[in-house]
């Protein structure tokens, strides 16, 4: 296991804006990342955010996302290292108030409004068809490694999903088909005095807008079609394409989006499992979260 160098990373970051030390403080760090707010013997100050594999393109989806014209934090610099990234962004200072519904689908317009990013990765309708497949695949690692061995009934539904995807993949390229920013939350929204920011590109792709929209309201409640509607016919008024309400996969906008959308972060979580946390001590958290979403995915997808 890589120990995390962010020392060395952001004495490289110092060395290339010209300072020689900082502060060190924590806002919050977890065992992939970590966000600090480093404070220059000027007085001023500016966050430290670094981040292993495959959180490690952030700098320059931040980057491409402030020359399209998305309001962003500004990168000073960054800098990789064993496979980890640093970078000293600008400090937003505190946030006025939390973002709600009618700043969310603002932010949504103006990102899924700009020209894609070229270096992003891709999920059309054949990736969006293959993430059951793909997770099978992890399946079968986990399991070669006797791990998730009570996992019968993860299967059976991934391969049901599997079945059904060419169908309800139908629609994947329907407009808003662009940049999503793919951690679209109101905590990735930072409101201050001069204005609103998006924050956390690291996992920023090119696919269907309406995972972002579907990402809004969070996964740790049901999933709420009802709810996601008005979130779109929000987003509607507000200048986003109106393809939004269209139907796609043979079901309704709001709950293709919501059921892909829980699909995906079943792939997501069971690649995290093998591949980037791979921790036999996280297997019941994941188990438990993957059990849950593939409920909601044959519900939403009506599988």
């Amino acid at each position: 296991m890589t120990t995390n160098p962010s020392a060395e990373l952001l004495d490289n970051l110092l060395t290339a804006t010209g300072q020689t030390i900082a502060v060190r403080e924590e806002v919050r760090v977890w065992s992939m990342s970590g966000v600090e707010r480093v404070t220059f013997p000027d007085g001023t100050t500016a966050i430290f955010k670094y981040a292993k594999k495959p959180f490690d393109c952030e700098d320059q989806a931040l980057r491409q996302a402030q020359t399209l014209g998305v309001p962003v934090p500004q990168v000073h610099a960054s800098a990789v290292l064993d496979g980890w990234l640093g970078m000293l962004l600008e400090d937003l200072g505190p946030s006025v108030r939390e973002a709600d519904d009618l700043d969310g689908v603002a932010a949504a317009v103006i990102l899924h409004g700009t020209r894609t990013a070229p270096p992003l990765p891709v999920l059309d309708k054949e990736r969006l068809r293959t993430l059951p497949a793909r997770a099978l695949e992890h399946l079968g690692r986990l399991r070669k490694a006797d791990r998730w061995q009570d996992a019968d009934d993860v299967e059976d539904v991934l391969d049901r999903i599997a079945q059904a995807a060419e169908a309800r993949s139908a629609g994947a390229t329907i407009a808003p088909f662009g940049w999503v920013h793919s951690e679209f939350h109101p905590t990735s929204l930072h409101i201050g005095k001069h204005g609103w920011r998006l924050l956390d590109f690291a996992r920023a792709f090119t696919g269907p807008g309406l995972l972002d929209l579907a990402s809004w309201h969070g996964t740790i409640e049901p999933p709420h079609p009802v709810r996601l509607r008005a979130f779109l016919e929000q987003y509607v008024t507000a200048g986003g394409t109106p393809d939004a309400l269209a139907p796609r996969g043979g079901l309704t906008a709001e709950n293709w989006a919501l059921g892909w959308h829980r699909m995906w972060a079943v792939e997501w979580f069971m690649e995290q499992a093998i591949r980037w946390i791979d921790d036999p001590a996280t297997d019941p958290a994941y188990i438990k979260a993957v059990r849950r979403h593939l409920t909601d995915v044959l519900r939403l997808l009506e599988i």
